[in-house]
This record gives structure tokens, sequence and C-alpha cells, in this order.
């Protein structure tokens, strides 16, 4: 069976997403597999989706020397990536909101502060 856009939207719903705290200049959530150990066939199906059907894209992004090239999902007004190598050693899935859109807080680039509306 395959795992759709509509299967994963019906995972992201089911599952905790929790606020990066030590990385407030980088607003962004996490889910971890643990929290839901019975949705893991879910879990590994929407990493495999991330990785097969998302784009790369550098990080920082306007970095002229970016840390990581990861493969982001966009759906909705999130985008949805992984950092582990493999998909059957991934615990976690994060995700941000796409620019222009928030929950009160812009990301700004590198260097300036975050605005609050």
């Amino acid at each position: 069976m395959t795992f759709t856009v509509d299967d994963a939207r019906a995972y992201i719903a089911k599952v905790r997403w929790q606020f990066a705290k030590t990385m407030p200049q980088w607003p962004h959530e996490y889910t971890v597999l643990q929290w839901r150990q019975d949705l893991e066939p879910e879990f590994r199906a929407f990493v495999a989706l991330i990785r097969g059907d998302g784009v790369v894209k550098p990080w920082p992004r306007d970095s002229s020397s970016p840390r990581y090239h990861h493969t982001y999902l966009e759906l909705g007004e999130w985008e949805y990536w992984t950092m582990d190598e493999r998909i059957d050693e991934t615990i976690l899935v994060n995700r941000a909101l796409l620019p222009g859109f928030g929950l009160g807080v812009d990301v700004l680039p590198a260097g300036e502060e975050e605005r609050y509306r």
C-alpha cells in the first residue's frame, strides 16, 4: 500500500509536536517516534515520503557555506525534514512554518532579530 500525502496529514494530526526550546532562534517543532511507537509503520512511511518526494535545500538558507543539506517536504503551511542518514535509524521528524506563515513570529535571516506581531 502506498503512503500518500493524505496519509501523512492523518499521521501529522495524530502525533505530538514539541517546540524546540533549545533553538528559539530557529523556531521549529519535532515529534519523536518513541512518543507513539504504536504508529511506527506510519512514522517510517512518512520519513520515506519526505525523502522520496521532498526537495534538498541548504541550511541555513542564507549562508554562503550551509552546514546541512536536508530533504524538505512541504505540506500546507509547514515543511518537514529529518536529519538521520537511514530511514530505519531515524527517530524524529522536524517541522517549521514556511516563510509567510506564522504563529506571531517571523523567521528571519541569521543575524537579524525575531519580530513579534
